[in-house]
């Protein structure tokens, strides 16, 4: 005889009567979902120094390279990381500042590239729209400073440019930022890496192996 419910069994019973509310509600649920209890934690204690370095923290355990710097060293910090990456051809979204493409390096600005065109780069140069610290997660919304999907799924190198300013602590302040959720969200942690069922973790399987990232403290 079970005496306690698995935590399972307490995750669909709720899946269970919210279906049933919506339904009861109409098609589009929406007093159902404005009624749903929201007991989780919607916002985060940490000061800004404290989410900065979190995030740091973060990403340097998935192995992306973090460097700092401040807006008006940025562009020399783009060109030190361009460099050391000893990569030469470089793809940019069409809204990347030109201040951001340095000279000294070949770059092809994104006007529909084919994916061939793509492949052929070293690496990519973006923005971001947001960076979740708590999981140390950048977002990308592909706006036109962040590109296509595509230019951070083909290059093996990815070079992502964060503002301190978008740092938040939690998953829930993300969400509070977004005015219009798009239809395309990329979510970042790290370098791509996937291990497969003998536990060995292979690189690149889905995108760049190489992650850095700037972090311009404005």
């Amino acid at each position: 005889m079970r005496t306690s419910q698995s935590g399972r069994d307490r995750v669909l019973d709720r899946i269970r009567a919210a279906t049933a509310t919506i339904a009861r509600d109409g098609a589009d649920g929406r007093s159902a979902y404005v009624d749903l209890p929201r007991e989780y934690i919607n916002r985060g204690n940490l000061s800004h120094a404290a989410k900065v370095a979190l995030l740091i923290e973060r990403l340097r355990e998935y192995n992306a390279e973090v460097s700092e710097c401040t807006p008006s060293t940025l562009t020399d910090a783009i060109h030190h990381k361009l460099a050391a990456s000893n990569r030469r051809r470089f793809v940019a979204p069409p809204g990347l500042p030109s201040a951001w493409m340095v000279p000294g390096f070949d770059w092809k600005i994104d006007d529909e590239l084919s994916y061939e065109q793509i492949e052929g780069v070293d690496g990519v140069v973006t923005g971001s729209f947001c960076a979740v610290a708590d999981s140390g997660t950048i977002a990308l919304h592909h706006s036109p400073i962040e590109g296509r999907r595509v230019l951070t799924l083909l290059p093996d190198w990815h070079l992502c440019i964060v503002y301190t300013s978008q740092v938040v602590e939690t998953l829930p302040e993300y969400f509070a930022r977004v005015e219009k959720l798009p239809t395309l969200v990329t979510w970042i942690s790290g370098p791509s890496a996937t291990a497969d069922i003998e536990m060995t973790r292979i690189k690149g399987v889905h995108g760049p192996r190489h992650l850095n990232v700037i972090l311009v403290q404005d």
